[in-house]
């Protein structure tokens, strides 16, 4: 396991006045941004800081409801648009011009708004696992359980549960592994039980606007957000016109081989690798993802 990297941390204010954490690794001109998943934050990036400094610099934030980030008292705001808007705000308070962005999951979503938005602040683009469009069956799936995990007694428990949840798409993977997973992604409450590390009101809001959209679009039960391209990021997406890097767990219901191949059709320039057992989302550590990426932020550094 590589050793973990030094950095820095750092507290600024959103648009709205709450406290947002982030980390900083490095101190090169070249900046990589990576965004987490909707659960997580930015310890995901602990060990993939460790192999990109120092030929970059790392910005890792937790996103508003997460970490050490301030909850927010209105769960109205735990939206896409507004967790772009904190992340313009960091970069333009860290007066970054252009970075390259590795979006794991819902962080990737949120770099096909900023490519849309601000292309020319965009150099490059890592999507982890993600396509414009989620499958209704795993949206569903991921509402079952966001907000609503119970409290457990120990660390240990904490892995075994996870290990319980997702190791039929990490079977190689130790009880190191799912360990340190479970520290990454939550923490020790104020009694001493082991909780998420997000605010549980996410859960609340992603299924009061799951409810509030297939009430506005009529959909229904057998529907699939990747059957129609007036649903999801399809146009953010197409605005990736800049270096493009997909990873495709090969076992994953967010990102289907369907929803891959409607992407490689709109996007001929960008390069998709399949990461083989693996669901949703590649820990970013399997060998041919390293390679992958390596590569890929070689041939950026180039130009």
């Amino acid at each position: 396991m590589d050793q973990a990297a030094e950095f820095s941390e750092h507290f600024y204010q959103s648009n709205d006045g709450l406290r947002l954490y982030y980390r900083d690794y490095g101190s090169s001109e070249h900046v990589l941004l990576c965004l987490p998943g909707l659960t997580r934050n930015c310890k995901d990036f602990e060990q993939f800081a460790s192999r990109h400094i120092p030929q970059w610099r790392l910005i890792t934030p937790d996103f508003r409801g997460r970490g050490q980030s301030d909850h927010d008292a209105d769960p109205g705001r735990y939206q896409h648009q507004t967790y772009v808007d904190d992340v313009w705000k960091l970069l333009d308070a860290l007066d970054i011009k252009k970075c390259t962005i590795v979006g794991t999951s819902m962080g990737g979503w949120l770099a096909m708004l900023m490519a849309a938005a601000q292309p020319g602040r965009i150099q490059a683009v890592v999507l982890n696992d993600i396509g414009p469009v989620i499958p209704d069956d795993a949206v569903r799936r991921i509402m079952t359980y966001v907000g609503r995990v119970p409290p457990v007694d120990s660390w240990n428990n904490a892995a075994a549960r996870l290990q319980q949840t997702y190791g039929s798409i990490f079977a190689d993977k130790t009880g190191s592994f799912w360990l340190n997973q479970a520290r990454q992604s939550m923490r020790e409450s104020a009694d001493g039980m082991i909780v998420p590390d997000m605010d549980p009101a996410i859960g609340e809001t992603l299924r009061r606007d799951y409810d509030e959209s297939h009430r506005n679009k009529g959909l229904n039960e057998k529907d699939e957000f990747g059957k129609s391209e007036d649903k999801g990021y399809w146009e953010q997406f197409r605005a990736i016109t800049m270096p493009c890097l997909l990873l495709h767990g090969e076992k994953s219901d967010v990102l289907t081989a369907e929803i891959v191949s409607r992407m490689k059709q709109l996007s001929p320039h960008m390069h998709e690798i399949t990461i083989a057992n693996r669901g949703h989302t590649p820990t970013l550590d399997e060998p041919l993802a390293r390679t992958s990426i390596d590569e890929f932020l070689f041939r950026v550094l180039a130009k």
